[in-house]
């Protein structure tokens, strides 16, 4: 049946029947309630009540054409009960049949037998029986949103020319619902990614621990685009791009894992490509990456100044919806705000390391020059009193004192070595362990001691050793803040075996400080165990080394 020819100007009030008259209150109720609420789906409902009622139809179903034109984003019906619903399973998704060529021909649609219109597919098991259908175009201006459909008008008539009208008229009110909704949508949507990128811009700048920032970065990245997943992706010293920070559901092995080269995906995001796939375990590009097991992908590269810093990558689970027009637009200014705050905390980074080297630079010539020198002459006077003593036990005594500042001028020599070697050069993990209790003692007023066991610098990988530190820090960090310890040891075996008989390394720091309360914060224990389980370790707590079992224990380890 061709579609209904849109109906002339509406006749004088002396030619409108008493049918249309008693339509037009219950009308106005349903215009008015389009304003009533920004809640889409129960305005559509009220739109769907009205249509069925005022065409006098058993069922009634609006369709929200997807923002893609693809199908349908939402089916909204009246008149089949819930049970019903039920057995049916699947809703109209608007690819094929009837209301498939609504909204590919959106023009008004009346038909006195849906079986008897070549367009129909028929009806899946389960679903009531429907002969009669009237269906309109929701549309506002130019653009489609939908279609209202009303079908199986009462007593078996046929729709006429006024339940035409009349669900014209409903139609456009929800087009302006639909409209609205999708403006307030997308204005709260703005809100949410602007938050985002100011969350992601403080822990980048906030000077803190740059794995945990990019973990702030992959996170907000997930929640944003309501992906699976968030991953960040930086260019590896060898070539590719290294995972260096994910956010999932469940954890992952995937930390630390190098995406060769040659890799399709990888030159696209090198050379600052967007990509958008609609199904990663289709497309070939990404069969050898992290998310061939996922749908619908966003690969975003981090660029700034012509200068790609990395990328990042937002799967969805198979069988989600493709990313629209709109995520897209906003995951690329999330991306961009994302390099910008990263080039911005590489520049301040330098900023700071330019300044420790300097100031290692300036202690370096103040204990050669100075410290040392004072050693070496005070060593010089100590012999030639030594030499002039006739008392035996005097001369053993200095000559004790000259050993030890032999000892104490080496061990100077030895940290200005280390002041003046270039924090590019590759360190072992004993080192930076070190490091770190030394930058500690600082703050807590006393240097933690500290044990080796077994091959630990030439056992454990990059990975779990640069997870390894950042727990150390992390755990160092929790009892100068919260324990007020006055003892902390520190061990690092790399001759442990683990739980499940691998062997691996590792970490036991023990305090003697408050423990932790009932009720405290445990954000910085929810870290170590992550860090644990994304190298397929694990952490755990024990009893302290204070009196009675006081203090804290924390054990992290990890396969090498």
């Amino acid at each position: 049946m061709p579609p209904v020819p849109h109906p002339g100007p509406p006749p004088h009030r002396e030619g409108v029947s008493a049918e249309l008259l008693a339509r037009v209150p219950k009308l106005l109720d349903a215009m008015r309630s389009v304003g009533s609420g920004l809640e889409l789906h129960s305005t559509l409902n009220r739109i769907c009540e009205t249509a069925a009622d005022l065409a006098s139809a058993r069922y009634a179903a609006i369709g929200v054409a997807a923002e893609d034109g693809d199908g349908l984003a939402d089916f909204v019906h009246h008149g089949v009960d819930e049970a019903t619903v039920r057995r049916i399973g699947h809703l109209p998704d608007g690819r094929k049949g009837l209301l498939g060529a609504l909204i590919r021909d959106p023009e008004p649609v009346r038909l006195t037998d849906l079986s008897d219109d070549a367009r129909s597919c028929g009806f899946p098991e389960h679903h009531p029986p429907m002969r009669t259908f009237l269906g309109v175009p929701i549309r506002v201006q130019d653009e489609i949103f939908g279609n209202l459909y009303v079908t199986d008008k009462r007593a078996d008539e046929p729709f006429n020319d006024y339940d035409l009208a009349v669900v014209r008229v409903l139609a456009t009110e929800a087009g302006i619902a639909i409209g609205n909704a999708r403006l307030y949508e997308a204005a709260r949507q703005r809100e949410r990614w602007i938050d985002g990128s100011v969350a992601v811009t403080t822990a980048l700048l906030s000077g803190g621990d740059i794995d945990d920032a990019l973990q702030v970065v992959a996170e907000q990245a997930r929640r944003l685009s309501g992906a699976a997943a968030g991953i960040v992706l930086l260019p590896a010293d060898g070539g590719g791009l290294e995972i260096a920070a994910v956010a999932a559901e469940h954890p992952t092995n995937d930390l630390g894992r190098v995406i060769p080269p040659d890799n399709g995906i990888v030159a696209e995001l090198l050379a600052g490509r967007a990509l958008f796939v609609d199904d990663a375990a289709t497309d070939p590009r990404l069969e050898a990456g992290p998310v061939r097991a996922y749908g619908p992908v966003m690969l975003l590269p981090l660029c700034r100044d012509g200068r790609v810093l990395g990328s990042l990558v937002m799967p969805r689970a198979r069988g989600d919806r493709p990313f629209t027009r709109a995520e897209r637009a906003l995951g690329d200014r999330f991306a961009a705000q994302a390099a910008l705050a990263l080039m911005m905390a590489d520049a301040q980074r330098d900023r700071e390391r330019l300044a420790v080297y300097e100031d290692r630079d300036r202690i370096a010539r103040d204990l050669h020059d100075l410290v040392i020198q004072r050693l070496f002459a005070t060593g010089m006077m100590l012999e030639s009193a030594q030499r002039r003593s006739v008392v035996p036990e005097v001369r053993d005594g200095v000559g004790g004192a000259v050993d030890e500042l032999d000892v104490t001028i080496q061990e100077i020599r030895s940290a200005i070595f280390a002041l003046r070697q270039s924090a590019e050069a590759p360190m072992g993990l004993r080192t930076r362990v070190l490091r770190e209790i030394t930058m500690a003692a600082v703050p807590l007023g006393f240097t933690p001691s500290c044990r080796f066991a077994g091959p630990v610098d030439a056992a454990v990988g990059e990975l779990t050793g640069k997870n390894l530190i950042a727990a150390l820090r992390e755990t160092l960090s929790n009892a100068f803040r919260h324990a007020h310890a006055t003892r902390i040891e520190v061990v690092v075996d790399a001759t442990a075996t683990l739980a499940d008989g691998r062997r691996g390394v590792r970490l036991t720091v023990a305090d003697d400080g408050v423990g932790i309360p009932e009720g405290g914060r445990r954000s910085g224990l929810h870290n170590l165990e992550r860090r644990a389980e994304t190298v397929g370790g694990a952490s755990r707590l024990g009893p302290g080394i204070g009196a009675d079992g006081a203090g804290t224990t924390v054990l992290w380890e990890a396969p090498y």
